[in-house]
């Protein structure tokens, strides 16, 4: 079997939260909340991939592997690449990246991307998505819907509403969610160590700049996107202030 990793891309800068990986949840660092959520997941190797020396530190000191990185990544994808480079990591490395701002993430949603990943020899890429059950959400662009082949693998994503009923939406009428057409996307992603080379040198898509989606950047490219249904709840990632006291309130409400 390929060897699998959890990597979780963190850095101290952020617009609204600066230093966010340190903000303090339950008595430890959030980063460190994420850390062992994705080793609980069981996965070969879990890797905090960092440019700041204050979030290594307070990494070391959990006693989590830390791979400093360059601090002049556009996202967090670019991060990955830099990390499987220095790894010198094969190309059939299996790699989960962990996003550092979801400290409620449950470990069994890794493990269930990085299965999809394993069964289909195929794809690039792998991720999650889960059935939609409000109309009102499948009209709000801030989620990011996907549509899939017969063999769950994506054809596109985006923040409309697709797929589009012709009919029902024409006619400003409510569609009935139950047939699970619609789905929305879970933002968890598992990547094969040699789609993370080619992605690096990938240049950015018409339809990825418009919807400001970056997985739009492999299907315009080529590349499959394998899709995995999750029954499992996922709880958004931090962001803002008032997410930094709901996610508190959670744990305190669970100790």
């Amino acid at each position: 079997m390929s060897e699998s990793l959890a990597i979780i891309p963190a850095r101290y800068g952020s617009s609204r939260l600066p230093g966010k990986p340190l903000i303090e949840l339950a008595g430890r660092p959030m980063i460190e909340h994420v850390w062992r959520r994705a080793y609980e997941a069981g996965l070969d190797r879990v890797l905090i991939a960092t440019d700041d020396e204050r979030i290594a530190n307070a990494a070391r000191g959990f006693g989590a592997e830390v791979l400093m990185t360059r601090d002049d990544h556009a996202n967090g994808t670019a991060r990955l690449a830099e990390v499987v480079e220095r790894l010198e990591l094969s190309d059939e490395a299996c790699i989960v990246n962990v996003q550092g701002d979801e400290p409620l993430l449950p470990p069994s949603m890794i493990e269930r991307v990085l299965s999809r990943l394993l069964e289909d020899e195929g794809a690039a890429m792998a991720t999650l998505a889960e059935p939609l059950e409000a109309h009102e959400v499948l009209l709000r662009p801030g989620t990011v819907k996907v549509v899939c082949d017969a063999r769950g693998r994506a054809l596109y994503f985006s923040r409309a509403p697709i797929p589009w009923d012709r009919d029902r939406f024409s006619e400003g009428v409510s569609v009935d969610l139950s047939g699970g057409h619609w789905r929305r996307h879970v933002g968890l992603y598992a990547y094969r160590a040699g789609f993370l080379r080619t992605y690096a040198a990938l240049p950015e898509a018409p339809i990825e700049r418009l919807e400001q989606l970056e997985q739009l950047r492999a299907i315009y490219h080529g590349h499959v996107i394998s899709v995995a249904e999750t029954s499992d709840h996922w709880a958004p990632g931090v962001d803002t202030p008032e997410d930094v006291e709901r996610i508190r309130g959670i744990m305190e409400a669970a100790q």
